[in-house]
């Protein structure tokens, strides 16, 4: 058998065996390339966030067809995109009590099994009812499958690899939204609208292998369930996004929506001085205290409250205001979505050069300015200036989305990243919510201004509606500018530092 001779300091080594168990292993290792576990973890956990972000709005536009199966008014299946939401909100906070009292792997593996079963019992329902039955069923294992997943990443991931992670986790929440209303178009009129459900199958069945494969249980301390902060915040979130949701419409009582609106406030401000006071608190509050996760927590909040407004606000302009068709205007949207992916190789690198709260204040302007060029669109504006104009504000969400998600979790002591996982991942799901919900108010209260609430929105209401988000984004920029010049840059590996 050939050998492999190798030279020592003296200048000679006796021939190896090419053969042997320690030569192969090294080359191996010198030829095939290393599984990295970490990062097929996180594109695990993204793809969950994509299916669950998806079928958020992914039905929108085939409740139509849904309807005529269903036998029923087409404006009745809003109570299934309704249910799916609000079940979300209201478990997700116990997802990080869970995860330490069953483990992650076991907790992230049965929320993905019962995402799963309920998109299979959705494609099968023959009536509204079990339908939304069903939609119940898969928020509840959404609820348990997006925080879960984000804490097992960070979790298993060092401080020099989060702003990659982050990079990673937050494509989901911002293609989703773009891609949902026309692919579930496309499915519906070229296939069947149950195939909306039926594609989550073998894609479940695949993230499920992986999870079982890829996720660890860690050895965080059991605590007793705290049943009063479960039933005060799920109420309560529920409460305030009922009252949101209610607030844009035109065709219930007026008082519904802030009888519900400050119901819910109520109740959440029970919960947080009971949270406060009890010694095992469902979640606690004290990563508040630290100022770069409240920044991503409440100045963050209104960003992407506007933020989530344009997928609402943005296809509603196309087609009522300027004209276009259905299918125009989703392929338009398309290029908010190719922004969003060609700003993901640079995020890393932007803000390590510059720092987060320069990137903060300075994206956050053109932010800013993309929502005040959308107020400025008209049917005559060339169909080239508006592809542009859609990608580069596809960018800078996309940018100010990575950056407020890391320096969330840029300055958090290990202890309390389950409490801040769980906090962000309420605030995020309500901020979905008010998105889509201060969008059609922002065009309620264009049209009331403009004085033309008896007819269908004119392309100005549609200007004065992103005017409108254009100030809400811009006052979440106050938050940033109250940073100090080197916040999260335990993260950074920022020159000179």
């Amino acid at each position: 058998m050939a050998a492999w001779s190798t030279t020592s300091s003296d200048g000679v080594r006796p021939a190896q065996d090419i053969g042997s168990p320690d030569v192969l292993r090294t080359m191996t290792a010198m030829t095939l390339p290393r599984f990295d576990a970490r990062l097929a973890l996180t594109l695990l956990v993204a793809g969950t966030f994509f299916m669950e972000n998806l079928d958020a709005t992914v039905i929108t536009t085939s409740l139509p067809a849904m309807a005529r199966d269903f036998g029923v008014a087409p404006e009745h299946l809003s109570i299934g995109v309704s249910a799916y939401l609000l079940a979300l909100t209201v478990f997700i906070p116990i997802s990080g009590w869970a995860a330490e009292r069953f483990g992650e792997r076991r907790i992230f593996a049965s929320a993905i099994a019962v995402f799963t079963v309920a998109s299979l019992l959705c494609a099968m329902s023959g009536s509204l009812w079990s339908f939304t039955a069903a939609r119940v069923l898969q928020g509840i294992g959404g609820a348990m499958m997006v925080p879960v997943g984000r804490l097992v990443v960070l979790r298993d991931t060092p401080k020099e690899g989060i702003v990659k992670a982050i990079a990673i986790l937050t494509w989901p929440a911002l293609t989703a939204p773009v891609l949902g209303p026309p692919l579930g178009g496309w499915i519906s009129t070229h296939w069947s609208w149950h195939w909306i459900f039926l594609l989550n199958i073998p894609l479940g069945l695949i993230a499920l292998i992986a999870a079982l494969k890829l996720v660890r249980n860690s050895d965080a301390p059991r605590q007793p369930f705290d049943t009063r902060g479960f039933v005060l915040s799920g109420l309560g979130f529920a409460l305030c996004m009922t009252g949101i949701e209610l607030a844009s419409r035109n065709d219930l009582p007026g008082w519904w929506w802030p009888c519900a609106l400050l119901a819910g406030i109520a109740l959440l401000v029970l919960c947080a001085r009971h949270l406060r006071h009890t010694p095992h608190p469902l979640f606690n509050l004290d990563p508040l205290r630290i100022a770069t996760f409240r920044v991503t927590a409440v100045g963050g909040s209104l960003f992407r409250t506007a933020i989530f407004s344009a997928p609402f606000l943005l296809p509603l302009m196309l087609q009522v205001g300027f004209g276009y068709s259905a299918l125009e205007s989703g392929t338009l949207l398309l290029w908010l979505f190719a922004g969003n992916l060609a700003m993901k190789p640079g995020t890393t690198w932007i803000m390590q050069r510059f720092g987060f709260r320069t990137v903060l204040v300075a994206n956050g302007l053109l932010v800013v300015a993309g929502f005040a060029a959308c107020g400025l669109l008209g049917a005559e504006t060339p169909r080239a200036l508006v592809i542009a104009l859609l990608f580069v504000t596809g960018m800078s969400r996309s940018m100010q989305f990575t950056a407020l998600n890391t320096i969330g979790f840029a300055d958090l002591p290990p202890a309390q990243l389950r409490d801040a996982n769980t906090l962000l991942s309420v605030v995020q799901q309500m901020n979905a919510g008010m998105g889509i919900a201060l969008g059609a108010l922002a065009l309620s209260l264009a049209q009331l201004l403009r004085g033309t609430t008896d007819a269908i929105a004119q392309a100005g209401d549609f200007h004065l509606a992103f005017w409108m988000m254009a100030g809400l984004a811009l006052l979440a920029i106050v938050d940033a500018l109250r940073l100090p010049a080197d916040a999260g840059a335990g993260v950074l590996a920022r020159r000179g530092a």
